[in-house]
């Protein structure tokens, strides 16, 4: 599973300037006033010794007893609740407050791992800057600047020291490949989950947010082993009002990270929507293989079929590497060439890629389109071997391939995808530059 770290403390301390530093986006929205964040955010941590989820959180005052302050201390409770470690964020400019001492003494009391971060102190002598905060009896303050990423590595280091990077190779154990069921709420997924695995297992209801958890049910099917993992629906953010729907999303989120296939679940009687392709994103984004089921297909007039067709080809095209299937969860039709596709996903995710046949397809890449030049040089690339599966990581040598183009990344990444038929899971290619031997002769 992966590690969560949330990030809390007082208001106007620089919490959502560290997310945004942490998962390289501007998701957070950030400005120099207290109380812009009031819900939670989650994200993808990057840049860590291992992948990581990262949570930033309102504004917490643990004392509040009304208003909205109340509301978001109250979602700072639940993310401390579901944290592995704590970053304790505190102002070094503005120094040590009551309020900081009230922080303090809640979070001593959770038992989870906990780091105290002074923020803020660019330009500052880190000794005085973290004198007065010993204070708060959380440990050594680790001192940092948010905003201009200064101890931020060094903090990342220290909060995921000891949890280990997840193997590939280890996620599908004797249960057989992990399935995630997702998509937004109320479009069939429990129904579905229920349908392959020939029991009410789930509950099922025709209300949205039903499935508060993820809830993994081992199964077979002719003889194979699996592990469904049924989630909880994801709504767009400023949608979700519930404490305990917001609880559930980052468990959402982990069901994800932690399958080998993302069966994501449409509803062919609603237009496809914003929140599909963040959800599609995210699959994406974390490398699993994919399959899409639009559900509810049954009973629907051609009109409206060829309609939600366009829409699924439009607004998801950056999806078209997997395989779409119409499903009736509820009927159970289409469900046997699901199956096929997820098996089908699977493989492709779990590819193992020979080293002369990934060497010679890459020199007849070149051969038919050469990198553009950047400047003078152009990039050479001179071999290739496999780096990691689920998904198929390619890592390319050579020289000046830092200059490679996006562009000629994804011709790359197309090209190797067709070469080896990898339908259902994206491919990652990742560029090493060859040292040069004679870098240190004069």
């Amino acid at each position: 599973m992966l590690p969560t770290v949330v990030i809390v403390g007082r208001p106007n301390v620089g919490k959502s300037t560290l997310f945004n530093r942490l998962t390289r986006s501007r998701d957070a929205l950030v400005a120099d006033f207290p109380g812009l964040t009031r819900d939670r955010h989650y994200g993808r941590g990057r840049g860590g010794p291992v992948p990581y989820l990262v949570v930033d959180t309102g504004g917490f005052e643990p004392s509040a007893k009304d208003g909205i302050v109340k509301h978001m201390a109250e979602q700072a409770e639940q993310a401390i609740a579901e944290a592995d470690v704590l970053l304790f964020l505190v102002d070094g400019r503005a120094g040590l407050t009551p309020l900081d001492q009230d922080i303090a003494s809640r979070l001593r009391r959770t038992g989870k791992r906990l780091l105290l971060v002074v923020n803020k102190a660019e330009g500052m002598r880190r000794e005085l800057v973290a004198s007065e905060f010993h204070a708060l009896g959380c440990g050594d303050p680790l001192v940092i600047s948010s905003a201009h990423g200064d101890g931020v590595p060094a903090l990342m280091e220290e909060a995921l020291a000891g949890f280990a990077a997840p193997d590939a190779s280890d996620q599908a154990d004797e249960r057989g490949p992990r399935i995630a069921i997702v998509g937004r709420p109320n479009v069939g997924k429990s129904t579905l989950v229920n349908a392959l695995l020939g029991e009410e297992r789930v509950i099922a209801f025709d209300q949205a947010g039903t499935t508060r958890d993820a809830i993994e049910v081992p199964f077979e099917r002719d003889g194979r082993p699996y592990t469904l993992i049924d989630t909880a629906g994801l709504r767009r953010r400023g949608r979700v009002f519930e404490s305990i729907e917001k609880f559930s999303v980052i468990k959402t989120l982990q069901a994800i990270e932690q399958a080998n296939v993302v069966v994501l679940v449409l509803d062919a009687r609603q237009d496809i929507s914003e929140q599909d392709a963040h959800i599609g994103a995210f699959i994406v984004e974390a490398g699993r293989a994919l399959v899409i089921a639009v559900n509810k297909w049954d009973g629907l007039d051609p009109l409206r079929r060829e309609d939600i067709k366009r829409d699924v080809s439009r607004k998801l095209a950056f999806l078209a590497f997997a395989n779409l299937h119409h499903v009736s969860a509820l009927q159970g039709s289409g469900l046997g060439a699901l199956m096929a596709s997820v098996d089908r996903a699977y493989a492709a995710a779990m590819s193992r890629l020979p080293t002369p046949r990934l060497t010679r397809l890459l020199q007849g890449f070149v051969t038919k389109q050469s990198p553009p030049r950047h400047g003078i040089f152009r990039p050479k690339l001179r071999y290739a071997h496999q780096g990691g599966m689920n998904p198929p990581l390619i890592v390319i040598h050579g020289n000046a391939l830092d200059h490679i183009s996006d562009s000629y990344r994804r011709y790359l990444e197309n090209s190797f995808m067709d070469a080896f038929k990898l339908r259902g899971t994206p491919l990652r290619i990742q560029f090493k530059n060859s040292r040069n031997p004679y870098v240190d002769r004069r």
